[in-house]
């Protein structure tokens, strides 16, 4: 009886649908909860490595994915008070051979979609909208799932993939968000109202005291994203709401024209108020366990949130099959695998978000960091990151 069970997933966001591909994939048909009125996507642009490419080739995924991306030609980083280049690092030719994938740029919604179609073409994965997990009770053989409603949902396992404001976390781990105080604006502005003069095939980042801008080209260059990011004056609440223009002029004085310029373009803005937590050693409870942001919510500074998710479904799935799908197992395995990696990216993102906003003498070191170097010597200090694939994700 139990075997006829589902695996329950909690979110049907980016992780959600991830996680239901490895479970499909292992034999198991899949519920999937999500909170909104529908399954989708908000946001703007991503980055995506190598990585996530070797996640959604595992998925089985991967054309769908690589014929929605924007294949870059380099990543650069300026001084947006001068326009010092600080670093420029080719992602050509000699970076996929170097990780065996590109590095692209790609709407959040095409990533969704891709996952979205993979889903639904097994045949094996249930969606269930505007259905918002309560609490969660298990015994030895299942869990079960309470919603709003009162209606118990049982499957074999839980994989909690319910985002940053996750409720099976506040369940299991219940500690608190760090807001950061740093606010992000993301817009997405079509092809013919961006600057001629910034309409490079590359991931772009003018970083400034206290603050920075970053652009990109999406949907086969048709669009571009615009991100800006400040240091608020205001006591933050972590959240999204809708942005000001002024609020977002009044946050970069000084900076060198060409960059201003992405500040005057959008019609609308989001606003994000970010915040991350504290890495946890354990984030398997039973047969329940934590995936993506609900596991290790993270800034955006290291452009690897998307990533994680996709790493830590295909881990999850590769920990279920050399356990014979095994939960108690697999859990442990995947959790095993999956910690301090994933600490490593929340870490070295708050110390990104650092050297991105660096002031005054310490902006000038920031400016001779990696001055002289090679793009082979960029990839060697990539290679923790982008060297992930299938085949090694379990080593740890």
């Amino acid at each position: 009886m139990s075997q006829q069970l589902p695996v329950i997933v909690a979110g049907g966001g980016i992780g959600g649908l991830a996680a239901a591909l490895a479970l499909v994939r292992q034999g198991f048909s899949v519920k999937v909860l999500e909170q909104s009125p529908q399954i989708g996507e908000i946001g703007a642009g991503i980055q995506l490595g190598p990585n996530a490419f070797h996640a959604f080739d595992a998925l089985g995924v991967g054309e769908k994915a690589r014929g929605r991306a924007v294949y870059t030609d380099y990543m650069i980083m300026h001084d947006a008070i001068d326009e010092y280049v600080v670093g420029r690092i080719p992602t050509g030719e000699a970076f996929r051979q170097r990780f065996g994938n590109p590095y692209a740029v790609i709407h959040r919604v095409d990533v969704h979609t891709s996952l979205l179609e993979g889903a639904q073409e097994t045949g094996r994965v249930e969606f269930l909208t505007s259905t918002r997990v309560e609490r969660i009770e298990q015994d030895a053989d299942s869990v079960a799932v309470i919603d709003q409603h009162g209606k118990s949902h049982r499957g074999l396992a839980l994989i909690g993939a319910d985002g940053v404001k996750s409720v099976v976390r506040a369940q299991y781990v219940n500690d608190p968000p760090r807001v950061t105080g740093h606010v992000v604006y993301r817009a997405v502005v079509d092809k013919q109202d961006f600057p001629l003069d910034l309409q490079w095939n590359a991931a772009s980042i003018w970083v400034g005291p206290n603050c920075h801008l970053v652009h990109y080209p999406l949907r086969g260059g048709e669009q571009y994203n615009v991100v800006v990011t400040f240091h608020s004056r205001k006591q933050e609440e972590w959240g999204v709401t809708e942005g000001s223009k002024e609020e977002v002029q009044s946050y970069f004085q000084g900076i060198c024209p060409r960059a201003r310029q992405l500040i005057d373009l959008p019609k609308s803005w989001k606003r994000w108020a970010t915040a991350d937590r504290e890495p946890i050693g354990q984030w398997s409870f039973g047969r329940a366990t934590l995936l993506g942001d609900a596991a290790h919510p993270t800034t955006q500074y290291m452009a690897q949130g998307a990533c994680m998710a996709l790493e830590d479904a295909v881990t999850l799935g590769e920990a279920l099959r050399v356990n014979g799908n095994d939960f108690g197992k697999a859990f442990e395995l995947y959790q095993r695998s999956r910690v301090a990696r994933t600490a490593r990216i929340v870490l070295s993102s708050r110390e990104m978000g650092r050297i991105y906003h660096a002031k005054d003498v310490e902006r000038l070191v920031r400016n001779d960091l990696w001055k002289g170097r090679t793009p082979e010597r960029f990839y060697d200090a990539m290679e923790w990151l982008y060297g992930w694939n299938v085949s090694n994700c379990l080593a740890a």
